[in-house]
């Protein structure tokens, strides 16, 4: 957990675990194409990497899930979490290399870091962010709920000829945000979420994971954030993923053939 980045005009953030999302679409041929032992040996050996996974959480070593995807945009998805980028590149190998690796295609993948903003002011001072760390460790270095639902999405903040999020006060984003806030908060209970900055490391500038046991509330809370004036004016979302979480007993049944 990284302490509290602040240059000029730029709010501070507070950084923790990096965030690895990797999606992947399921080469049903090739996984056909093999034999009953070798599509056997693929699946175990998967089941076995996600209970693996398990065992990283137990230890505070990370977390990660994994989500059989609705629609086109892939079959699967990962999220991981991990302490440095050299573990998640790791990770990411070893997985491209297990025997159902080779039934996987990667579609798109994203690349962040768990962060939080200190829009509003407190916590800046070295001793407050001192008192602060036990308190927010647990949302920089979280596990990753394990609700029926995901929806993961990046966006981005405007930088128009009109109106530019980045040319605000500091000031008038505090307030902004401010008023933002208040409308997740009145999902707590309903809706958990992770958000991860992507400034330098990908191509949009954050990425939020919702998580649920209703979907439904995942349209619920986006539309109105909408109408939110941080939304409705300065906000730029990329696609929409949404998936059912997979335990490693679930994997084998998805990918039955």
């Amino acid at each position: 957990m990284d302490g509290v980045t602040n240059v000029g005009n730029a709010p501070g953030t507070i950084d923790g675990w990096y965030a690895l999302h990797m999606l992947y679409r399921v080469d049903w041929a090739r996984l056909r194409a093999l034999d009953a032992r070798a599509r056997e040996g693929a699946l175990t050996d998967a089941e076995a990497r996600l209970e693996s996974f398990a065992q990283a959480e137990a230890t505070h070593a990370g977390s990660s899930g994994f989500y059989w995807l609705f629609g086109h945009k892939g079959d699967l998805m990962a999220i991981h979490l991990r302490p440095s980028l050299d573990a998640l590149s790791t990770l990411e190998t070893e997985f491209a290399k297990a025997p159902i690796g080779d039934c996987l295609t990667p579609s798109y993948s994203y690349l962040s870091v768990v962060e939080l903003s200190t829009h509003g002011g407190g916590g800046k001072a070295p001793e407050a962010q001192e008192a602060m760390q036990e308190a927010l460790r647990a949302r920089l270095e979280p596990s990753l709920p394990r609700t029926r639902y995901v929806c993961f999405y990046p966006m981005s903040k405007l930088r128009g000829e009109q109106r530019n999020w980045y040319m605000l006060t500091p000031a008038e984003r505090q307030e902004l945000m401010r008023s933002h806030g208040l409308i997740g908060r009145e999902y707590a209970g309903k809706v958990k979420q992770i958000i991860t900055g992507s400034m330098g490391l990908d191509d949009w500038e954050w990425g939020v994971d919702l998580f649920a046991d209703d979907p439904l509330q995942f349209k619920k809370i986006v539309y109105e954030m909408r109408f939110d004036e941080v939304s409705a004016l300065y906000a730029l979302f990329g696609a929409f993923y949404v998936g059912m979480r997979l335990e490693a007993g679930d994997l084998r049944r998805y990918l039955a053939i």
